[in-house]
This record gives structure tokens, C-alpha cells and sequence, in this order.
């Protein structure tokens, strides 16, 4: 069974900075990409930032310049580092990877719990 578990989300004052992980367990026999994506009340769910194998990334244009995703690869997990938050940034924040599990030959999409990130003075 395999699982993605998120941490490091909470309560931060505008201008603050927050730091989310998300851990891939179980039996995997690769990840291709590792991403975080966000859902504000209201709204679609959007991409924040992905991250391949080779440590290529990709971010959101809301997100340039403040966040920072990086991965390590012999943990399994994944990071987000958001500095100089805005209150626009509150949202449940997701981690995604694409996967290809233990046994398998194929690729398959996972997605984590979630976890919520407010930005209030």
C-alpha cells in the first residue's frame, strides 16, 4: 500500500514563511514527479510547483520567487518552502507524485490528505 503523509501545515502571519514535507511509504520502484497542489474554498484545485527525478521544476507564476520545492530522492520526500506569504496563499495544500509502484509496470497517480495552510494577521 502506498501512501503520501503531509506535515508542516498552520496558522502564519502575512510576510511569514512555512515549510511543508510529504513522505512517500510503501512498496514503490520509482516516482517520476513530486508536486504540491492547492485548493482555496471556492476554488479549483491548482498546481503549486512540481519537481522531477532529475530535479527539474516547474511553479505556478502566483508562486515564483516565494516558494521553493526540492526533493530528496533516498527519503521519498518532497518539500515546500514558502517564504513571504500572502493571505491569498490560505488553501489545503496537496502533495502529488507520480508513482510507479512495487510489482508494477505502469505509473499511477497519489495524492495525500492534505493539509491546511492559513495566512491571517
Amino acid at each position: 500500500q502506498v501512501q503520501l503523509v503531509e506535515s508542516g501545515g498552520g496558522l502564519v502571519q502575512p510576510g511569514g514563511s512555512l515549510r511543508l514535507s510529504c513522505a512517500a511509504s510503501g512498496s514503490i520502484f520509482t516516482i517520476v514527479t513530486m508536486g504540491w497542489y492547492r485548493q482555496a474554498p471556492g476554488k479549483q484545485r491548482e498546481l503549486v510547483a512540481f519537481i522531477t527525478s532529475g530535479g527539474n521544476t516547474n511553479y505556478a507564476d502566483s508562486v515564483k520567487g516565494r516558494f521553493t520545492i526540492s526533493r530528496d530522492n533516498a527519503k521519498n520526500t518532497v518539500y515546500l518552502q514558502m517564504n513571504s506569504l500572502k493571505p491569498e496563499d490560505t488553501a489545503v495544500y496537496y502533495c502529488n507524485a507520480d508513482m510507479v509502484p512495487g510489482g508494477s509496470l505502469y505509473t499511477k497517480a497519489y495524492w495525500g490528505q492534505g493539509t491546511q495552510v492559513t495566512v491571517s494577521s
